[in-house]
């Protein structure tokens, strides 16, 4: 169960990190592209910690994560964002509850923290676009 979640997890955190650098582009508001910036190098931070972790138990990586289909309205895609970064808390909140090694402890805990901040970031865009 805890490896078929750290998988989600892997794949989850690819996805944002390409999604994010396509929120990016779509905003020339420095204040918008510094939240994004920090964004998509935390996810790319949580999915190199993940995969390490995830070779750790398994001896493998996990191959090919899907990139996502890109940003086109902003508004919208921060709308996205804001649930799945809910969503990721939670997840990481019950995977903390199962860690079956000690070495899961802090790649999950420093993950789920930066997904909490995360949603404050999108929460401030979000409540700010038009």
């Amino acid at each position: 169960m805890f490896i078929h979640k750290l998988r989600e997890a892997i794949e989850g955190e690819y996805k944002d990190y390409f999604f994010y650098k396509s929120m990016y582009a779509l905003t020339d508001d420095p204040l918008w592209q510094d939240f994004l910036k920090h964004m998509y190098e935390d996810e790319k931070s949580h999915y190199e910690m993940f995969q390490q972790l995830y070779y750790m138990m398994t001896g493998t990586f996990v191959q090919n994560p899907k990139k996502p289909v890109p940003c086109y309205d902003l508004k919208e895609c921060v709308k996205r964002a804001l649930l799945n970064e809910l969503d990721g808390v939670e997840m990481y909140k019950e995977m903390l509850l199962t860690i079956p090694i000690q070495q899961a402890y802090n790649p999950l805990f420093i993950a789920m923290h930066d997904e909490m901040e995360h949603a404050i970031r999108m929460s401030t865009m979000f409540n700010a676009l038009r």
